[in-house]
Formats: C-alpha cells, sequence, structure tokens
C-alpha cells in the first residue's frame, strides 16, 4: 500500500534529516511544506524530496491541510520535523493497513519523548498519543495550537511508537513556551476566555501535582522535575499573556 508522508517546517536543521531518513526506505513520497525558514533546512529536504514548498505561516490547521491536500496517495502519514518513525512502527504501519484491507479509516499512534539524555517514561507527557495515519478523504486537522487530526470514521490503534526530540536544551525550551504561551493567549481570548485570578494563583501549582506526584513525574529523576516546572510556568505564563492581552498591553516582540 502507498503511503504519502507529510511534514511541515521551520529552521528544523537541528532535527529533519532524523526524521526523513526515518521515513525514505518506505514512503511512496514525501511532501514538506516550509513556513520560509532562515536555516539549511530547505537544503537537507531537498536531498530526500522533490515535494517541497514554501509557504507563509497561516496557522497550524490550515499548513497541515495545505500539505496533506498535496498528497496523491489516499493514506498519508504526518509526522513533526523534530519526530522520527521507528523501524518497528514502519513494518507494522504497513502490516496493518494490508491486513485491516480499509475497514479502518485512521490509527491512533502513540510517542515517546526523549529529553535531557534520557526516554520519559512519568508525567506530564505520558500517555502521548494521536491520530497520525489516515484516509486522506476521511481525515483532516481541526483545531488552534494543538491542532490534531479528526477522522470521519472507524479509528485503530497502533503497538509500536513513533519517537520525539522536542528541545536542544532548557534555554530551547523556554524560547519554546514563551512563543506557545502567547499562541495559546491569544486562542483562549479568541474563543472568549477571559482572565481570572482564581486561574493565574491555583492552576499552576495544581498542574505541578498533578505532573510532579500524581503522574509520577519524580521518576524520571531531573528531567522529570524540569518538565514539571516549565509546565508550570507555562500555565502561569500563559494566564499571565492573557491578562495582557485583555488590557491591551503591548510589548517589545
Amino acid at each position: 500500500m502507498d503511503i504519502s508522508v507529510c511534514m511541515i517546517t521551520f529552521n528544523n536543521a537541528r532535527t529533519v534529516e532524523k526524521a526523513l531518513q526515518s521515513v525514505a526506505p518506505w514512503a511512496s513520497e514525501i511532501i514538506v511544506v516550509d513556513s520560509l525558514s532562515t536555516d539549511d533546512t530547505p537544503g537537507i529536504v531537498k536531498k530526500y524530496t522533490k515535494n517541497f514548498e514554501q509557504r507563509p505561516w497561516p496557522g497550524h490547521s490550515d499548513q497541515y491541510n495545505y500539505c496533506i491536500s498535496k498528497a496523491k496517495n489516499e493514506w498519508v502519514i504526518f509526522i513533526d520535523a523534530d519526530e522520527e518513525i521507528s523501524p518497528e512502527l514502519a513494518t507494522e504501519i504497513q502490516e496493518r493497513i494490508e491486513k485491516d484491507q480499509g475497514s479502518y479509516d485512521g490509527y491512533i499512534i502513540h510517542r515517546r519523548t526523549f529529553y535531557l539524555g534520557r526516554w520519559i517514561m512519568h508525567g506530564g507527557w505520558v500517555p502521548d498519543y494521536e491520530i497520525r495515519l489516515f484516509k486522506k478523504s476521511k481525515g483532516a486537522f481541526a483545531g488552534g495550537l494543538h491542532a490534531n487530526v479528526k477522522v470521519k470514521g472507524r479509528v485503530g490503534n497502533l503497538r509500536n511508537f513513533y519517537h520525539h526530540y522536542n528541545y536542544k536544551d532548557i534555554a530551547d525550551q523556554i524560547e519554546t513556551i514563551n512563543k506557545y504561551s502567547k499562541i495559546a493567549a491569544t486562542d483562549m481570548l479568541k474563543k472568549g476566555k477571559r482572565f481570572s485570578w482564581i486561574d493565574l494563583i491555583f492552576r499552576p501549582p495544581f498542574r505541578f501535582i498533578k505532573e510532579y506526584i500524581i503522574k509520577r513525574g519524580f521518576m524520571d529523576g531531573m528531567p522529570g522535575l524540569v518538565i514539571a516546572i516549565s509546565t508550570t510556568y507555562y500555565v502561569f505564563i500563559k494566564y499571565a499573556k492573557l491578562w495582557e492581552l485583555e488590557k491591551g498591553i503591548k510589548g517589545k516582540e
């Protein structure tokens, strides 16, 4: 069964080659839509596919769905530029599509993250799964910052993992938190969510307790503690930025 691999990129020179190497041996085609990268991402991508296009960033769902629209095959799998498909998962994908004979319209795939030198097995990043493999005619991305695939039809579940290599270091993580917290605050404001002191005061510590204690993030050692603290900070700064947007306070970009 021919499968189209779809990917969006922006300044992913650090990780994109590993992602492409993990799909190149078995993908029928690889489609990459780049949001005007300023690093060597385009040069790396062009070594693996001719289906490369640069397009200004219109938002998560829009860019995802535009990339998928370029696929020539009915079955598509979407991976981010900081992920890779394990050999075990690649084999399972091909075997299940052939075995199931179209009885499913999409498949949930589980993700495992490598962070600060170890695989994360507990805490707020576990479990981590979503629909990534689906029929183009039955599925599409929906949502804002955390857009994911919605499938009209039956959804199966795959056993093997794909791998995630998200941050270069803690400084990179803080920079990402700053960027995405602003997007999240903007999304909340657009949906009619209003700032509340209760949210600002109580949600951050609750998130820490949930991820570090209830979900046993402490079992991942120092990386688990860093994840819990950084997530707590993300929640706090997201609501602080919502307050800032409501008040019309403009800072330096």
